[in-house]
């Protein structure tokens, strides 16, 4: 299954090349493939921010080779260096709340950075770690693609209809995908018949972005409007809804794309299976619950407008970007360590105690 996905990789969005990061806006896409370079840790957190790279993978991974990007400018200016990084540091923190892989990958950074021997070139210890979080990733994709597939075909043997929320695919992550990694190693195995994709507003990564993903890739996918979900369920005879994660706390909560809690009520009530697909790196055991999860809210603007134009009447907007999943409606998690089904303190902290299985 591993050199078949491989084979089958069509989509990157993250290229570090020769000392200068490369993003592919995300926001042009799927009408336009543009693609933007960095030299800073202030443009990297300013492209994460402005959603020019999104998906809590890709964003742990950016903000990794931005504090590269930060290091090679200190290091140029000359001085107190390891002082001055600290700016850097803090402002790829803030660029967004909610994606605990954005903090992790951070944390191990700095990590790498407290362990240099005076003997070591700083740069290139830390550009070695960077490119070694994203490659981390991707393998992890690959070995969360597999066990998925295994659930997938446990529950039934035969094509199958499935619907999936936001984009988790390779433009979200390093590689590949979680969620998506899972859906295009089903492709591949027989056991789809169709991927229904949510349009997920207000960005609508569904429509520009998964939507995209699948079609290039030959992936029979139907694209519906978020308020249609509950409809498929009753009358397409839908399996799974395989979604990713954002943070997922110590007793199994997962915070994901405002629009997945609602989804996972409604597969409860239709007896649909409920997958999550993240990296270990999207557990977060410092907080006990979903309730501790900072919940991000943009610019009501989304809302109102479309195009920079005004389509809504003279109120209010609530933007939220993320919502909360109780365990108790989630049937599995599945992660590059292992498969947690029906999650709970004790399941999580196990899975937590086990080594990465590739």
């Amino acid at each position: 299954m591993r050199e078949r996905l491989l084979a089958a990789e069509r989509v990157t969005a993250i290229d570090w090349r020769k000392g200068t990061l490369r993003l592919l806006d995300q926001r042009r896409l799927p009408l336009e493939e543009t693609w933007l370079s960095y030299d800073s840790a202030a443009e990297v957190a300013d492209a994460i921010r402005e959603m020019v790279v999104r998906g809590a993978p890709a964003i742990g991974i950016s903000a990794a080779y931005g504090v590269v990007l930060g290091l090679r400018a200190r290091l140029d200016i000359g001085g107190d260096w390891r002082a001055a990084l600290e700016e850097d540091f803090r402002v790829l923190a803030e660029s967004r709340p909610t994606a605990v892989n954005l903090f992790w990958a951070l944390n191990r950074m700095r990590e790498r950075l407290d362990r240099l021997k005076p003997t070591d070139d700083p740069l290139q210890v830390l550009e070695a770690e960077a490119i070694a979080i994203h490659e981390s990733d991707r393998e992890a994709n690959l070995t969360m693609a597999q066990l998925g597939v295994e659930l997938i075909r446990k529950q039934h043997s035969g094509p199958q209809k499935i619907l999936t929320h936001c984009n988790t695919g390779a433009l979200a992550t390093g590689g590949f995908g979680t969620a998506l990694g899972v859906i295009r190693a089903a492709h591949l195995e027989g056991l789809v018949e169709r991927i229904y994709a949510d349009e997920t507003r207000p960005w609508l990564q569904g429509a520009r972005l998964t939507a995209w993903e699948l079609a290039n890739e030959g992936v029979p996918v139907t694209l519906n409007a978020d308020a249609a979900a509950a409809h498929l369920m009753k009358t397409e005879s839908i399996t799974w809804v395989i979604v990713g994660a954002d943070r997922i706390t110590a007793n199994g909560d997962v915070a994901n794309k405002i629009g997945t809690y609602q989804l996972a009520v409604n597969a409860m009530h239709h007896g649909v299976r409920f997958m999550v697909v993240a990296p270990s790196s999207t557990i977060d055991m410092s907080l006990e619950s979903g309730d501790d999860i900072p919940i991000e809210e943009r610019d009501g603007r989304e809302l109102l407008e479309i195009g920079g134009k005004r389509v809504a009447a003279e109120v209010e907007a609530f933007n939220p970007v993320f919502d909360v999943t109780p365990a108790d409606l989630i049937d599995a998690i599945v992660t590059e360590r292992g498969v947690v089904e029906r999650p709970d303190a004790a399941r999580m902290a196990e899975l937590m105690s086990r080594k990465r299985l590739h």
